[in-house]
């Protein structure tokens, strides 16, 4: 689900130089929302059917770590609980939400334009191109027929986003270089035709696969597991740290293209760097846990309100907010309604689609730049 895009380029206005009482508040916010992640992610292995106090979940940890510190569960199913079912989900969270920051920061920066988020390229609509043609061709026992299965599908939706994505820049090149408006209206184009073939591989599916189709585009964390982590979080973590390398260059984008240029950025190829990092990052996010709406959009929109436009510390504070509304949105999806387990995507957009409606208008009121 993409959000509206504006196709206007007006560059943004120079990151300002960095004073000590910046420096000092940006620490802090970077404490505090380390320190609210932590928290959350404790909380959230601590609550379940299985109930284990959080002084138990941290004895548990420390226990691991050879520690002997803290007392360990006292449900005798706990231990099976935290590490089998909650840690793994979290963890899973952790990195979809750091991936789902980085690759949305990164895009309104290459790009210049705050409503830009990764699917704009195509990468979710791709994504989605493959789990649902993995899902029809299982008749529905993708994701449910074993490990095979769920790999297939994830796999599936891996390689169709960062094909999608590619098909996306290389659509929008004119005369060997692209442009942010033609990239954001090829990427609209092309999601539009992803979106068609989603609706016929859906016609065409069987009941069971039609559910799961509809299920896996809600996006979940449920089905977590360590084998998935270990794909994951190796493509997050060089997908973050390549970005770092790029925020310099962001910075200098954001005086716009040709300024930019004169100082020694070579544009194109710092775009097409960001898009296969964005698509990397989003397709990782995606392939395991479906599609989750308006992180990639929200989160850099609000960092950049709160710790300014400089991506030095954009880009840090992008993928923590990431991580830490990953977390508290899974922990809310699975306890606000019973035992049910709400789907995680379908919570974001609820809950984003209206902040981010609100953030906009206190912009505009107070006449915000970007």
């Amino acid at each position: 689900m993409s959000a509206p895009v504006t196709t206007k380029e007006t560059p943004a206005a120079a990151p300002a130089p960095v004073g000590t009482s910046h420096k000092v508040r940006n620490t802090v916010v970077v404490t505090v929302m380390v320190a609210a992640t932590a928290v959350l992610a404790i909380i959230s292995a601590a609550i379940g059917q299985v109930h284990v106090p959080p002084l138990e979940v941290l004895g548990s940890i420390a226990h691991h770590w050879h520690l002997d510190i803290g007392p360990l569960p006292s449900h005798p199913n706990g231990e099976g609980a935290l590490w089998n079912v909650r840690f793994p989900r979290i963890v899973l969270g952790l990195f979809v939400g750091a991936a789902l920051g980085a690759a949305g920061c990164l895009l309104q920066g290459v790009l210049a334009n705050p409503l830009a988020e990764p699917s704009i390229i195509g990468v979710s609509s791709g994504s989605a191109i493959g789990a649902c043609l993995v899902i029809v061709l299982a008749g529905g026992s993708a994701g449910a027929g074993g490990a095979a299965n769920n790999w297939a599908l994830a796999g599936a939706a891996f390689v169709f986003g960062l094909v999608t994505a590619a098909a996306v820049y290389v659509l929008s090149l004119r005369d060997g270089s692209s442009s942010a408006i033609m990239l954001v209206l090829t990427g609209i184009a092309v999601n539009a035709f992803a979106a068609g073939v989603i609706a016929f591989l859906t016609f065409v599916a069987s009941t069971a696969a039609r559910e799961q189709i509809v299920f896996w585009q809600l996006g979940s964390l449920a089905s977590g597991n360590w084998s998935e982590i270990l794909v994951v979080a190796p493509l997050v973590v060089v997908g973050v740290a390549a970005c770092v390398l790029l925020v310099h260059k962001l910075d200098l984008l954001a005086l716009g293209e040709i300024q930019a240029a004169s100082l020694g950025v070579n544009v194109e190829g710092v775009r097409r760097l960001a898009i296969v990092l964005t698509a990397i990052l989003t397709a990782a996010a995606v392939a395991f846990a479906g599609i989750i709406a308006f992180v990639g959009l929200v989160v850099p929109h609000v960092m950049r309100l709160i710790v300014g436009p400089r991506h030095s510390i954009l880009l840090p504070t992008s993928v923590i907010g990431g991580a830490l509304v990953i977390t508290g949105a899974d922990l809310a999806a699975r306890t606000m309604v019973g035992d049910a387990d709400l789907p995680l995507g379908m919570f974001t957009a609820l809950i984003g689609g209206p902040v981010f409606f609100i953030l906009l208008r206190r912009s505009r009121r107070a006449g915000a730049g970007w």
